[in-house]
């Protein structure tokens, strides 16, 4: 399947996105990633975005793996190759195994979870079914996080929702591998 709109080359996205695919790309151990150099092609959107961004991932003040984990699991809901092999990696370098990629496709019901997790997963899931959380939920989350930490996983799990919309409706392939 082809991308929709093509990752473009540095006459199309300029130096930044081209830079952050490199950079990123690098990172990953990946070719240049194709979400900059497709986002790059509307190169105000893509400034505002990365300010936005970079607060909630790796800015943000919730804990890496628990981020890892919600951005995983809203990749699988939302049946989004690019972000599910991307995040994979990430999660990979904060300590998440196979074992708990597998339980992310399984779900918050799956063994092993801590309550924390299960609370998070949980939510993700129900936002993306419901849009909403019901009270029992937001309980169940409120828990684990306080008033800033819970607005921040809202916008978390909402944001990876859009941008797996983003790559699925433009077809943005996963990154290849450069190893």
């Amino acid at each position: 399947m082809s991308a929709r709109i093509a990752p473009g080359g540095f006459a199309e996205v300029g130096p930044l996105a081209w830079t952050l695919a490199r950079v990123g790309g690098r990172v990953s151990g990946t070719e240049p990633t194709r979400l900059f150099l497709t986002l790059g092609r509307q190169p105000k959107l893509l400034r505002g975005w990365l300010r936005f961004a970079g607060r909630l991932m790796p800015g943000g003040t919730l804990p890496r793996r628990d981020t890892e984990l919600v951005i995983l699991r809203v990749a699988h809901l939302c049946g989004c190759a690019y972000e599910w092999e991307h995040h994979r990696r990430i999660g990979r370098r904060t300590g998440l195994t196979e074992d708990d990629l597998r339980r992310v496709e399984a779900g918050p019901e799956a063994e092993g979870w801590t309550p924390r997790q299960r609370a998070l997963l949980a939510a993700a899931d129900l936002l993306h079914t419901a849009r909403d959380l019901d009270d029992h939920a937001w309980a169940a989350l409120r828990e684990h996080l306080d008033e800033p930490a819970a607005v921040e996983f809202l916008m978390l799990a909402g944001h990876y929702d859009m941008l797996a919309t983003f790559c699925n409706t433009l077809r943005i392939q996963p990154d290849r591998s450069r190893r």
